[in-house]
């Protein structure tokens, strides 16, 4: 499977400027992808005031994407904030060509700056088919416990969207590359660049591992769009063949 990745910029708070940039960016995207991943809170950068921005599962951004879709003939996926039932979720949406849409609600709100007092958490873990391929999505802080993303035979290849600031940029990659060591498995991780309104800055480092580890798309420093071809049975051959996942621990989840 043919995957880009967007590494971008982002305006504070200002969505349709956002949506007007991805348009023209995803104009460039390959015609043979399949699968394209953008930032976490794409829409607005990593905002703790969802009451100026939150829209709904039937708003302008979800029928945006269902349009890019449809029109690309290619999946697209990554979160921004909506509002359901007078509470605020950090919402990952992954959008099938045929405008089908599924959605994965951030698990662990990160609480330095607040997001666990703002967004109601998500509680499943969430598996999506797609052209054969089994893929986890998580958002930002989800990549520091490994436990909730642990492989249980569900999963062909993760995803982590995100706002991950410079000052803990390392802890980004060192994770990245160990939650594809431990699960052995694809791991696609998208990050963005820039300044936002509270003075924090992200240097991307939007980047693609192997099921060994290995950098596919090594980590990008500046704005860009990455393209990479994924072989689902490679993987499987290596799993079988080093058979490291047969000897982990099982374990029960409560969440």
């Amino acid at each position: 499977m043919q995957i880009s990745i967007i590494q971008a910029p982002l305006s504070w708070e200002h969505p349709e400027a956002n949506r007007n940039y991805f348009t023209q960016k995803i104009q460039e995207v390959s015609s043979d992808t399949l699968l394209v991943v953008l930032p976490e809170m794409f829409t607005t950068g990593f905002t703790m005031n969802p009451h100026n921005v939150a829209e709904t599962m039937d708003d302008v951004t979800v029928h945006w994407m269902k349009s890019i879709a449809k029109e690309r003939n290619f999946a697209i996926t990554g979160s921004i904030v909506i509002r359901e039932d007078d509470k605020y979720y950090n919402r990952l949406l992954f959008v099938f060509p045929t405008g089908e849409v599924e959605f994965y609600d951030k698990r662990h709100g990160f609480s330095l700056a607040g997001e666990d007092k703002v967004y109601t958490r998500g509680t499943n873990k969430k598996i999506i088919s797609y052209l054969g391929w089994k893929i986890c999505p998580f958002i930002c802080y989800d990549l520091r416990f490994p436990v909730f993303s642990r492989f249980n035979d569900d999963y062909d290849l993760l995803i982590y969207v995100a706002n991950w600031p410079k000052p803990r940029i390392n802890a980004w990659d060192a994770l990245l590359k160990a939650r594809a060591i431990e699960n052995m498995s694809y791991v696609v991780g998208v990050n963005r660049i820039g300044e936002d309104e509270n003075n924090n800055a992200y240097p991307g480092h939007s980047q693609v591992l192997d099921y060994l580890g290995n950098y596919m798309i090594e980590p990008l420093a500046k704005e860009a769009i990455a393209t990479i071809q994924l072989d689902k049975e490679t993987m499987l051959a290596n799993r079988h063949k080093f058979g490291f996942l047969r000897d982990r621990d099982t374990f029960t989840l409560s969440v």
